[in-house]
């Protein structure tokens, strides 16, 4: 069973998935906040649909150093050393279950990374007030099973956050909800927030 993390919580990923755990994909989900009909119709004179949120989801690899090793995003969908693939860009939010993935074969990240950081941000510009149901997950590719789920509660005039960290800890990976704030329609502006965070 899925464990449901709060903010600050660590757990262990293999402890957590009852056995060793090589490969995780880490997903992502949102939804653009509904606006009522009658609200529209009184901005702007007529019905309207719901606006859709181009967030986008980042994994920033760092060494034991806090350096930048690598950035997986939707500008470079896969780390040089092909270890994190994100499988592409959602520019909606539409749909259920997971609007942007990101594989990780645990195995094969180089033994100089020592923790990578998902993040996501509004592209798009919109704040997270505009937001809901935004979620990160972290799931057992061997058979799909959900490990970890933190839920991203925090609305307000953000434009980022920084999700969630996993790093190598006495032998073995852990992941760590961090949940913070953070401002920028990129993740090069969203860099300097993740350091403080290692």
């Amino acid at each position: 069973m899925a464990i449901n993390l709060q903010k600050g919580q660590k757990i262990s990923l293999s402890k957590e998935s009852g056995g060793t755990l090589s490969k995780v994909v880490m997903g992502l989900g949102w939804d653009a906040k509904k606006v009522s009909i009658s609200k529209l119709k009184g901005l702007f004179g007529g019905g309207g649909s719901d606006e859709s949120i181009d967030l986008d989801a980042s994994c920033v690899l760092f060494d034991d150093q806090n350096k930048v090793v690598d950035i997986v995003y939707f500008g470079q969908l896969k780390s040089r050393d092909g270890s994190i693939v994100h499988t592409g860009d959602n520019r909606s939010g539409a749909g259920d279950g997971d609007d942007e993935q990101i594989k990780v074969d645990l195995d094969k990240v180089p033994a100089n990374v020592k923790s990578m950081v998902f993040t996501v941000n509004s592209f798009s510009g919109q704040t997270f007030d505009q937001v809901e149901n935004a979620y990160c997950r972290i799931v057992d590719s061997s058979n799909d099973a959900e490990v970890a789920r933190y839920t991203l509660s925090s609305q307000g005039s953000h434009t980022a956050q920084i999700m969630a960290k996993l790093y190598r800890h006495g032998g073995e990976w852990k992941m760590h909800a961090i949940g913070e704030n953070g401002v920028g329609r990129t993740i090069d502006g969203l860099l300097p927030q993740i350091v403080i965070h290692l």
